[in-house]
């Protein structure tokens, strides 16, 4: 490999948000960023996210790309998202010190990553796993986002699935398409009670999971990067409006009280189908009884519920971490800074 610079930079591309993470060739991380990125609205998007980081890195770095972003609908399909985001970020980062993960099968230069879509396609769950399972040897990795939930087994060291797609990760219950900011409240539920009769949810986007949060005081400040369902103020008292049009009420009708309980009822039924998707997973990967869960994402202030549900100890991806790293929102950009960490290792003749 050519002569190394002393920082590396990874990347991880995603259809909703640009994540980054400044590392050091020992692995030590400096600094984490996430800025938003509505991929699907145009490329323009991507590049001023790209500005915005950019200015805080240094000119010449290694740079580790992982991505999501090339399943947004702006490209006819996964494979032409590929080669798009490829080009752009060859353009933007350069070609010397330039390469993407591809699971399993490594790395790949930015002319190899065109020639082989497929591997490097949604892979940023697996890097996520791949550096957790070299600490941890077993456990199982939940990284809920703003917009998916990632449910990974780890044993012996590896990654501790076959699925090689969106498509089969959905149906092994290792992909759920759940978030806490962005999915909108009638994928939770058909219906939920309000003022002691069970009323269905209307099937229109008034309210995210964003809402949920806010109003039972769990979501983390500058969580919610995006628009709100109605483009309104992002408030309690506009949550509460927004989830009241869920049910065919306004906001006066209810206390404030009732609208939290309605919020809370919701949030179970969240859990329940994510701790419904762990279990299919462990009914086919057995850990041992004290491996722990590691939470990751944005979603990980969900860890002590799930963890007790699950009965199993439990880490924040933070903590996996070389000492005197930067871990404020580490857990929130889990793939970006674990694709930087396992480009580390390879250039620094560690890893395959």
């Amino acid at each position: 490999m050519p002569a190394s610079p002393e920082t590396l930079i990874g990347w991880d591309i995603g259809g909703a948000h640009l994540k980054a993470a400044r590392l050091r060739t020992d692995g030590r991380v400096e600094g984490v960023w996430q800025e938003a990125c509505p991929l699907w609205r145009g490329l323009d998007y991507l590049h001023a996210a790209l500005d915005r980081i950019l200015q805080q890195i240094p000119a010449v770095a290694w740079h580790a790309v992982t991505m999501t972003g090339e399943m947004a609908d702006l490209f006819a399909n996964r494979t032409a998202g590929v080669h798009t985001l490829v080009d752009l970020l060859r353009q933007r980062l350069g070609n010397e010190y330039l390469r993407f993960y591809a699971g399993a099968e490594s790395w790949f230069d930015a002319d190899a990553a065109k020639l082989n879509t497929e591997p490097i396609a949604s892979a940023n769950w697996h890097a996520t796993a791949a550096m957790a399972a070299k600490h941890l040897g077993e456990a199982l990795l939940v990284d809920i986002g703003s917009t998916t939930c990632d449910i990974i087994p780890l044993s012996g060291h590896a990654v501790a699935t076959h699925s090689a797609s969106d498509s089969d990760r959905l149906a092994s219950g290792e992909l759920v398409y759940s978030g806490v900011v962005r999915t909108p409240v009638m994928a939770l539920a058909s219906e939920a009670p309000v003022a002691g009769r069970w009323t269905p949810l209307m099937a229109e986007h008034f309210a995210t999971s964003a809402d949920l949060y806010r109003l039972l005081g769990w979501l983390p400040e500058t969580a919610d990067q995006h628009d709100s369902a109605d483009a309104g103020p992002k408030t309690v008292a506009a949550s509460q409006i927004r989830l009241a049009r869920m049910v065919g009420r306004d906001a006066e009708q209810l206390t404030p009280a009732a609208w939290r309980e309605l919020a809370a009822w919701l949030a179970d039924a969240q859990l329940d189908r994510i701790v419904r998707a762990c279990r299919q997973v462990l009914s086919r990967v057995l850990p041992a009884a004290d491996a722990p869960l590691v939470m990751a994402g944005v979603g990980s202030f969900l860890g002590p519920r799930l963890a007790a549900r699950l009965g199993r100890p439990l880490l924040n991806f933070a903590q996996l971490l070389p000492p005197g790293s930067d871990t404020e929102r580490s857990d929130w950009c889990a793939p970006a800074v674990a694709v930087g960490w396992l480009l580390a290792e390879r250039v620094a003749g560690k890893g395959s």
